[in-house]
Order: structure tokens, then sequence, then C-alpha cells
């Protein structure tokens, strides 16, 4: 199954947090989706959203510029 990625490194918070939202809704089970963010806050917001709303969240590389995490929707 191919990972969706969703491109947030343009985009501040809250609009980013808000586009990830969207997108995490749309999965089912154990379906994931790579995301990409640049902003501080939204680095922070989406990943703590994640984890509380039941995906398992791991980090694919972290650098200053760039986060880039793997969501995966539990059962």
């Amino acid at each position: 199954m191919d990972i969706q990625t969703l491109n947030l490194a343009s985009e501040r918070c809250p609009l980013a947090l808000l586009l990830a939202k969207r997108a995490s809704k749309s999965l089912r089970s154990n379906q994931s989706i790579e995301i990409i963010i640049s902003d501080a806050g939204a680095r922070q917001d989406i990943s703590r959203y994640l984890l509380n709303n039941g995906f398992n969240v791991k980090v694919q590389a972290d650098s200053p510029q760039e986060l880039v995490i793997i969501a995966t929707k539990r059962q």
C-alpha cells in the first residue's frame, strides 16, 4: 500500500494543523500518512494531536529546517 504524503513545509500553524487533521480523518485503521512540517509550532501541535487521537507517530527525519513523520492510525 502506498503512503500518502502531506507536504506542509510551506504552511504555518494553525493552517498546518487544520490540514493535518483533515488528512488524518480520512485514514482507516493501519493506514499511514507521511507529513512534512517546517513550522516550529506545527511540529509540536501536529505530533501532539496525532498521538492524542489514535495514531502512532514515527519520526523519519528531523532537522532544524524540516520534520518528517509517519502517522499510522491505530485500530
